[in-house]
């Protein structure tokens, strides 16, 4: 049997964390939430994680540091990337699509948004295909 795909919620939100938490397990995948993005990074390099929901207002190591740092995982490591932020901002989204985010996400977000973002990068199918076996 195939593990469940996990993601990684990295947001220094309690609130935040725990929501998305929430919306990602009644999603029936794995959910796991860090603070910072240097805690991030740590558990992207000791697990296998297939999607990164990325706040991108982080205290002292921010989206873009983790971003640079993502990009030096292996191929086959590297998860999908779906930035989260407050502001409508193209130019934030340059930035981040540049550094490894080939996605993003409006806050607040509800389980409507986020389910919708998982089944575009592929997270949610996979998830159902694996269950089917």
């Amino acid at each position: 049997m195939v593990d469940k795909p996990t993601c990684l919620i990295v947001d220094d939100s309690r609130v935040i964390r725990e929501i998305t938490i929430r919306i990602i397990s009644d999603l029936d995948l794995n959910a796991v939430g860090v603070e910072s993005a240097q805690a991030g990074l740590e558990h992207c390099r000791v697990n296998r994680v297939h999607a990164v929901m990325l706040d991108w207002d982080l205290p002292d190591m921010g989206a873009l540091d983790f971003l640079r740092g993502a990009a030096d995982f292996a191929p086959d490591a590297k998860p999908q990337i779906i930035l989260c932020a407050t502001e409508n901002d193209q130019q934030q989204f340059s930035l981040a699509r540049a550094a490894g985010a080939a996605h993003h996400i409006l806050k607040p977000y509800d389980r409507s948004a986020v389910e919708s973002k998982l089944y575009e990068i592929g997270l949610l199918q996979d998830a159902a295909i694996a269950a089917s076996k």
